[in-house]
């Protein structure tokens, strides 16, 4: 139930801005006075709007929209605060605790920066290297994941134990879930260590991708388009970059190109539709070129 107190004015403004909104989310949630569809809402049913609204963060960051990123990421922000109030009403956590748990682990995972893990020792400066920090972030996570099970100390925990791909969540977006996966792998030394080998594999799922399509076996040839997505991921990590950002780049490439034969178009009268596709070859090849200029 929200606080009652909340109705008067001048308690509510004498809160601090996270109280307000923790305030605001508890009378939403009130079962007398709240909304009914806040009300009708679980952490199930919460999901799709959370996906949606990192999403429009991202789109805010890539548009570099300031105004609009800190109207997405407030957003964000309430997606957590509505996660909170439902696990505090059903007994489980709530918002301190969630903040009081990433703040242990902000200070246990950077031992180079809290020594000891005490926040008073803050002060000298770090003498890792970031490659050094992310190799220490990664065996400390390994060492937090044992930890988790052994608190949870059910059968079914233990039995996952048994593989380190365990926790790696499905419902990633599968990109991210299969970087997630190699550097996992990796991290217990199932990994080449040079890029020309995995070129090298990359190479070849292209060439069973080839086979696949003379073929004509759909599941055949999914089944190895999957394998060279999963290749050129494992590429993109081992050159360093992001694969989710490399691909979002050539989205936004071929929607610049694509919107330039379009306009290129209709300077001249013309229309898609009824373009042969030797001419909007040779526009994209335009286009291409104008964003080298």
């Amino acid at each position: 139930m929200a606080d009652k107190q909340v109705d008067s004015g001048r308690d509510f403004e004498a809160r601090s801005d996270i109280e307000k909104l923790l305030a605001i989310m508890a009378m939403l949630r009130d079962g007398e006075s709240g909304c009914p569809w806040d009300l009708e809402q679980s952490i199930a049913s919460l999901v799709p709007y959370t996906l949606e609204e990192v999403y429009e963060v991202v789109d805010a960051i890539e548009k570099q929209d300031m105004v609009d990123l800190e109207d997405e990421l407030g957003d964000l922000l309430f997606q957590v605060v509505f996660y909170a109030q439902i696990a505090s009403e059903d007994g489980h956590f709530n918002f301190a605790d969630i903040a009081r748990a990433i703040t242990r682990k902000l200070i246990r995972r950077h031992p180079h920066v809290f020594p000891g893990g005490e926040v008073t020792n803050f002060g000298s400066k770090p003498e890792l290297s970031s490659d050094q920090v992310v190799t220490n972030w990664e065996a400390i996570k390994k060492q937090e994941r044992e930890e988790k099970q052994a608190r949870r100390g059910s059968v079914a925990a233990n039995e996952q134990a048994s593989s380190v791909l365990n926790d790696v969540p499905r419902a990633l977006p599968a990109m991210e879930r299969a970087k997630k996966l190699q550097s996992r792998a990796a991290s217990h030394g199932f990994d080449w260590t040079e890029i020309p080998p995995v070129l090298a594999k990359l190479k070849e799922e292209i060439g069973e991708l080839e086979e696949a399509l003379q073929s004509g076996d759909k599941a055949h040839l999914q089944h190895e388009l999957g394998d060279v997505f999963f290749a050129a991921i494992n590429l993109s990590r081992h050159c360093g970059l992001e694969p989710e950002l490399a691909l979002r780049q050539a989205n936004n490439r071929f929607e610049t190109r694509f919107h330039w034969i379009e306009a290129a178009l209709e300077s001249q009268g013309r229309k898609l539709d009824d373009t042969p596709l030797d001419e909007l070859d040779a526009l994209w090849d335009a286009a291409k070129r104008q964003e080298q200029n």
